[in-house]
């Protein structure tokens, strides 16, 4: 499926929907851009940070990338928009764009990894709302990892330094303090990840807590949809239970097999989400199969009973 974006975005008049601001109503919901998904479950309120954590490969950040760029279609790919959401109802408002930050990757990694991965006009749609923020300089300045390795641009470091605060050139925290609270406001706003921030020595687990939290709290105020990453496994359980009580809903992905088939899965549960478990139908109360394609990204495929 391949479809020609136009030189510029749709106008204003032609959007199938509000862009997120403090203006919207109050049972506005996101929906996540996963049509199948949508119809069942709703969307998501505005304003929610949901924690996407599964095995390496699951489907969890194939999740955040579908859901950033199927939202973008409503302003550049109309024909799109409607073949994935065009079905799907609610009172739905759109976010303005994409805000991603990274801890260990660049621009040019993560865009190049989309170009390679999903057909031109995902790569096309997702970049033209692309706000980019590397902090890798940042996060290897204390590591064994060379200067050159993690070069970044001197206008983002100077941006970086210009927020104040002695610790706040080497303190990955800060740093993302500051990356959402300037381009978080009504956007999708993608994290990657919480992974990087658990493995990294001298940052302690309660203070990476308590930036979830306030992250929370926060999102109410911009509007839109944070989701943060985690590779499931790599923290003590204890720990993901707590990352888990410190965000609004938790989307679980993960590898399964079956002992009638030789191939494998992927599979997704909504592990927390009271205001999206609310309005699902008991019977689809399930693990989600779903399935990623360079055409279509991530899509749900059936309901499995657990």
């Amino acid at each position: 499926m391949s479809a020609q974006l136009p030189a510029r975005s749709l106008p204003i008049s032609s959007l199938p929907a509000l862009r997120v601001s403090t203006a919207a109503p109050t049972d506005a919901r996101i929906p996540t851009g996963v049509g199948d998904f949508d119809s069942v479950a709703g969307g998501v309120p505005v304003g929610s940070v949901v924690l996407l954590t599964g095995e390496a490969g699951s489907g969890h950040q194939e999740f955040a990338l579908t859901s950033a760029t199927h939202l973008m279609f409503s302003y550049d790919a109309e024909r799109l928009h409607k073949f994935y959401l065009g079905s799907v109802k609610g009172n739905f408002v759109y976010p303005a764009g994409v805000t991603y930050i990274s801890l260990t990757r660049s621009k040019d990694q993560v865009t190049r990894e989309v170009e390679i991965s999903f057909e031109p006009t995902h790569t096309e749609s997702f970049t033209r709302h692309l706000i980019f923020h590397d902090l890798s300089s940042i996060y290897f300045s204390d590591s064994v990892v060379p200067r050159n390795w993690a070069q970044t641009s001197v206008p983002l470091l100077a941006e970086l330094a210009a927020g104040g605060g002695p610790s706040t050139a080497t303190d990955p925290l800060a740093a993302i303090v500051q990356a959402v609270e300037q381009d978080g406001n009504g956007n999708v706003v993608i994290l990657d990840s919480l992974t990087d921030l658990l493995v990294r020595r001298n940052l302690e687990t309660e203070a990476i807590l308590t930036l979830v939290k306030g992250l929370r709290r926060r999102a109410k105020d911009w509007g839109g949809v944070v989701y943060l990453l985690l590779s499931r496994g790599v923290a003590p359980a204890a720990t993901e239970q707590a990352l888990a009580d410190s965000v609004d809903g938790v989307f679980s992905f993960t590898w399964s097999t079956h002992p009638s088939r030789s191939s494998r899965q992927r599979t997704m549960l909504i592990e927390k989400f009271m205001p999206v478990l609310s309005h699902v139908p008991h019977e689809h109360q399930g693990r989600f199969v779903i399935r990623v394609s360079s055409l279509t990204g991530l899509v749900t495929t059936q309901y499995e009973r657990i």
